[in-house]
Order: structure tokens, then sequence, then C-alpha cells
């Protein structure tokens, strides 16, 4: 459904700042819940791996029971929220005055936003069970190194060129424009309802995770527990899609730079 915004709309008319502080308080203390969940596992990590220092494979062979696979996969979900929902928020805000406008008789319920950030959450872990079947993978192939590092130059360069090619890729840009426009997804997106504020927020995840899966990759090549790389990641991830500096340096430094590092490292696992 295709809605044309009154010139006077056009920018977005914001929701009350009562509602806009409740919106930003909520999706905050999720994002720093969510930091940290990360830090304190990233705290037994690190205690995990001090105490087999002297079993470099002690973190490899851990078994994947059903029950590691579901903290596998709950702690890739938290990293994403914290790391991509910070992004959501400038696409909420005005998803939110739009909803005052045409569903009037909702303004006062908090559910289709909450909605709205559930289809987003639901897109994003639907990666992390497919990116803890990535680390599975590797793990079981030897693949992954006891800091949960790529250990294969080969594989860690063919990351980092994939991440950098597709930087420069239509689809990429398609994505991010409809990221940095919230305005223009919403206008083209619009679903009314409950309902369609968990398929409007499915879309925007769907558009999210096609703009940034390849920045997500990189995690396997600085260390998946590595707090640093994380945080810069997501620095990286939020500049790109709410600055215009941001998107021109995704493009032309981390593009060129991934492609750069990740044929190096190509070049040099060939002598490996």
């Amino acid at each position: 459904m295709l809605i044309r915004f009154p010139a006077r709309h056009r920018n977005g008319s914001p929701p009350p700042v009562g509602e806009r502080a409740l919106i930003l308080a909520a999706m905050a203390a999720i994002v720093a819940l969510s930091w940290a969940y990360l830090l304190a596992g990233a705290a037994h990590f690190g205690t995990t791996a001090a105490i087999g220092d002297g079993a470099p494979m002690h973190l490899i062979v851990v078994p994947w029971t059903a029950k590691h696979a579901a903290l596998m996969v709950l702690m890739w979900a938290v990293m994403m929220v914290a790391m991509m929902l910070p992004g959501a928020v400038p696409t909420v805000l005005p998803y939110a005055a739009v909803a005052r406008r045409f569903a009037p008789q909702e303004r006062r319920s908090a559910g289709p936003i909450a909605l709205f950030v559930a289809g987003y959450v639901l897109v994003w872990s639907a990666f992390s069970a497919g990116a803890t079947a990535l680390q599975w993978g590797l793990q079981h192939l030897a693949l992954l190194s006891p800091e949960m590092v790529i250990a294969s130059p080969r594989v860690g360069g063919g990351i980092l060129v994939a991440a950098g090619l597709y930087q420069w890729s239509p689809l990429k840009d398609r994505c991010l424009a409809l990221c940095r426009f919230p305005l223009a997804f919403i206008g083209r997106y619009w679903r009314p309802g409950r309902g369609g504020a968990l398929r409007m927020g499915l879309h925007h995840g769907l558009f999210c995770l096609a703009c940034c899966w390849g920045v997500m990759l990189l995690l396997f090549v600085g260390g998946i527990m590595n707090l640093t790389w994380v945080v810069i990641l997501a620095l990286f991830v939020l500049s790109e899609k709410l600055t215009r500096v941001g998107s021109r340096v995704g493009r032309w430094i981390s593009g060129v730079g991934l492609i750069a590092a990740g044929t190096l490292l190509l070049t040099l696992g060939q002598t490996i």
C-alpha cells in the first residue's frame, strides 16, 4: 500500500515529546541490557579461555548439544540487538508518528510500535540462527580458533573480499537508501493495523540485513567475542546508515580497504 504524505508532513511530524521519550527510553533500555549481557558473556569467555590456556583446543571441542546451540543463538541474537537496534530508531520514530495519523484508534496503544520492533528483531534472530550454524560448521572443520576467529587465511581473506565487494553492490545501495530515508520506506511499505506493523518491521529488518550482512560476517574475522571489534562494527553500521559521510566511507574506504586486506590475506594464504 503506497501512501503519499501531505506537503506539511513530508519531513515527518514527530510523536508527542512524552511518547517519543518513552520510545527512546524503551529502546535504550533494550540496547543497554543487550550490551550488559555481552559484557558478562565476554568476561565468562575470558575466564574460560584463561583456564584453558594449557589446552588450545579446549574451546573447540566443547560438544554442540542442543542446549549449547540454543545458548549460541541467544548470544548472537543479543549481539545483533545491541549492534543493530540503535540504527532502527530513526525509522521507529517516524513510523510511530505516521501510525498516530493513519490509525487514530490506536494512538494510546504501544502495540503497533512493539510489533514493528519485534518484526525487525525477528529478522536478525533468524540471521543469528544462520550465524550459529556457520560457527558450528567452521568449528567442525577446525577453521575457527579458540578465540572464535577464522583460523584459515584463505577463508578469512575470502570473507574480507566478499564484504568489500558487497559495499559497492547496487543492492547494498538500494537497501541503504531505504534505511537512510525512513519516510520513503514507510510511504512505500505502509500496512495498517498490528499485522501490518509486524510486516513492516520484517520488511525493514530484511532491508537492514541485506544492507549489513557482509559487515556482520566480519565478526568471524575479528573475533565473535571481541567486544572492541563488535563496538567498531556497530559504530560503522550506525554511521553508514545515518550520515552521508558514513555511506561514502562505507564504499570508498571500507570497501577498498576490505578488498585490499582480503587479497593480501589470500596471497599470504597461498604460501602457508
